[in-house]
């Protein structure tokens, strides 16, 4: 065994007699499965059939996790329908493989365990979760507009059942340990402590996989059919087959090949060449980059919060305390008095509740955010976020008072939206200090944020700041500072639009629906209703300039004090919690193109003022912040395309 000459896993066989692989990617910080380390497996494979061990089992050599699932890098490079043949040709035959070995074989899974490394761990007799907080497994290769082509889609279902085994890999969702053992996908959990000791005693156990329950046999037999259209519909609620191709094709290649993509060719080029496909692996490297501006580039290691305060505990200051806790900080939420801050811990209460099941985990979040109407926190916080109401003086009278107390190294930002960091920070000792760290509304759900830097502002801030936004794991987005920064500029004009073309004559709903079937996750009437009637108008002011008039049907429902979702009436009546939305009329032709164009032309201005500094990150800002069409890869990438 010691002959093996590999770059990437590593062999020793123990006093038992067990064969432990090591798998530690060369030159990464985490593994994946790239063509290298398949054909090292396959080395290792054949090794072991020289020489059976008593027992193998797999491990990753990487503090990082098991395996991230294949390398995305060679995804970009599937130029011909051979090639694509051939990637999922490479997996599912190597799989089976190791899932035929006579010798038990065992997954030890620390870490995450994602796409092709789960289908790994799939293929082995028995799979140990480790139980710590970064252990998470799933298929989320849908995310990538691909599917699990190396087994997933035949093992998954016979490990957990059918319905659970779609939900999670048409949802792409991922799930902990504890979660994975209690639906039978790993078949135990156990501390890091004895996770080698309890991988040692499962592989030699001889112990029976838990059988799935007759009634889930039926369903991933006979009775797929009845699963298949009960996943089709819900599919249909949230994807359009035209933009997602690959939940379809997931869903088929189960019902109609047990899993195995290879029988139906024509289904693997249409999807793993699919523009969906190439645009959202685009994504998917657009995140990265995002998720990259958090990181510093010297030895000295990245800027680390302990301690967050926040000034104003009204919905989007309070939410962000709650977010900043969830995450981990030590928050102290100000307001000025006890009254106002009530609201805020009692929603922030409510929302963890909803997350957390373990009683004594919710109260130590709760701990983490303290009241603090006096303010006391500011002095001690690493960074401090101001989230009151849009006015300048108001702001003003704050910053004063922040920077007489605030430790000079920390970070001091402002959630403002619509005022120019330039105008804000005149009252501070150093000026350059004054960063915009922008959220978005529901601060839990939206994954960008945009970072903002003022003409001469201190780089060392912004940097720290983007750091700050990568440890409560959301998405840092630089940008400078002007009014509506990039998402809110960029939104404006195109939800001016679709009030235009409601003065026009056209209901809401087909407004709506134009943009549905272009591919948006909301339309932009009901995104109106959502941002607040009062927010639309006074944005329509500041861009359709002081000569201009707002559109009618706006004017009509502010008048009225019908203010959108915060009054339970806007263009839609909210008071079921969901907007009563009638039968859309027929979309006029173009009416999609001529919605968009606002949007398009005003993210390219953004770019070519230097407001965001390329077209990818543009494009990256957009899709992250209002959820503009994914499969498209952002709005100059699809105008790029458009345009030829």
């Amino acid at each position: 065994m010691m002959t093996l000459n590999l770059q990437h896993w590593r062999v020793d066989t123990d006093a038992e007699g067990i064969a432990w692989a090591t798998l530690d990617k060369a030159g990464e910080s985490a593994n994946s499965l790239s063509r290298a380390v398949m054909s090292e497996l396959a080395q290792v494979l054949d090794a072991f059939d020289r020489s059976p061990p008593k027992a193998a089992i797999f491990r990753s050599g990487k503090e990082a996790g098991f395996i991230a699932g294949a390398d995305i890098q060679e995804f970009t490079q599937l130029d011909t329908a051979e090639k694509g043949r051939e990637l999922v040709e490479r997996g599912w035959n190597l799989f089976n493989r190791l899932a035929a070995v006579r010798y038990p074989t065992l997954a030890l899974v620390r870490g995450h365990c994602l796409g092709g490394g789960l289908e790994l761990a799939l293929a082995c007799r028995y799979l140990l979760a480790v139980d710590e907080s970064g252990t998470k497994m799933g298929l989320p290769e849908v995310m990538l507009g691909i599917f699990p082509g190396w087994g997933g889609m035949l093992r998954l279902p016979e490990r957990v059942g059918p319905a659970a085994a779609m939900d999670m890999m048409l949802a792409g969702k991922t799930i902990d340990a504890k979660r994975a053992k209690r639906m039978g996908l790993a078949d135990d959990c156990v501390p890091p402590r004895v996770m080698e000791n309890a991988a040692r005693m499962l592989v030699l156990s001889n112990q029976p996989r838990r059988p799935l329950p007759f009634m889930q046999k039926l369903l991933n037999g006979p009775l797929k059919r009845v699963v298949a259209n009960g996943a089709r519909k819900q599919v249909a609620k949230r994807a359009r087959q035209e933009h997602y191709p690959a939940p379809y094709a997931i869903i088929d290649i189960w019902a109609k090949h047990n899993g195995n993509a290879l029988v139906a060719p024509e289904l693997v080029d249409g999807i793993v060449r699919s523009p969906t496909a190439r645009n959202l692996v685009r994504v998917f490297f657009l995140q990265e980059r995002l998720k990259s501006f958090g990181k510093s580039d010297d030895k000295s290691g990245d800027f680390k919060a302990k301690r967050v305060h926040v000034v104003g505990a009204g919905v989007m200051g309070g939410d962000i305390a709650a977010w900043c806790a969830l995450r981990g900080l030590t928050v102290t939420l100000q307001d000025q008095s006890m009254e106002r801050i009530a609201p805020a811990i009692k929603r922030a209460r409510a929302s963890f509740a909803k997350r957390i099941k373990d009683s004594l985990q919710l109260r130590s979040v709760m701990d983490r955010l303290i009241p603090d109407p006096e303010g006391l926190g500011a002095a001690h916080a690493d960074v401090v976020i101001e989230a009151i109401f849009e006015n300048v003086e108001a702001k003003h009278a704050l910053f004063r008072k922040l920077d007489a107390i605030m430790r000079p190294d920390a970070v001091l930002a402002t959630n403002t939206s619509s005022l120019r960091l330039e105008d804000l920070r005149t009252v501070l000792q150093n000026p350059a200090r004054l960063v915009g760290i922008h959220f978005f509304n529901p601060v839990a759900k939206m994954p960008l944020v945009e970072v903002v830097s003022a003409e001469g502002g201190d780089p060392e801030m912004a940097k720290k700041a983007a750091a700050f936004v990568r440890q409560i794991d959301r998405l840092p987005l630089p940008v400078q500072s002007a009014p509506g920064f990039l998402v809110n500029a960029v939104l404006g004009p195109y939800m001016l639009e679709a009030l235009k073309a409601v003065d026009e004559g056209n209901t809401p709903e087909t407004v709506d629906e134009a943009m549905l079937a272009f591919g948006m996750p909301m339309g932009p009437v009901e995104l109106v209703d959502m941002v607040g009637l009062d927010v639309a108008m006074a944005a329509g002011k500041a861009l359709a300039g002081s000569g201009a008039e707002p559109p009618k049907c706006l004017v009509e429902r502010f008048n009225a004090g019908n203010l959108g979702k915060k009054t339970g009436k806007g263009f839609y009546d909210h008071s079921s919690g969901k907007p009563a939305k009638g039968a859309p009329g027929t979309v006029p032709a173009g009416l999609a193109e001529r919605l968009v164009q606002p949007l398009l032309d005003k993210t390219q201005k953004l770019v070519d003022d230097g407001i965001v500094a390329d077209a990818d990150l543009a494009d990256a800002g957009v899709i992250f912040g209002t959820g503009f069409a994914p499969f498209t890869g952002g709005p100059l990438n699809y105008m790029k395309i458009r345009n030829g």
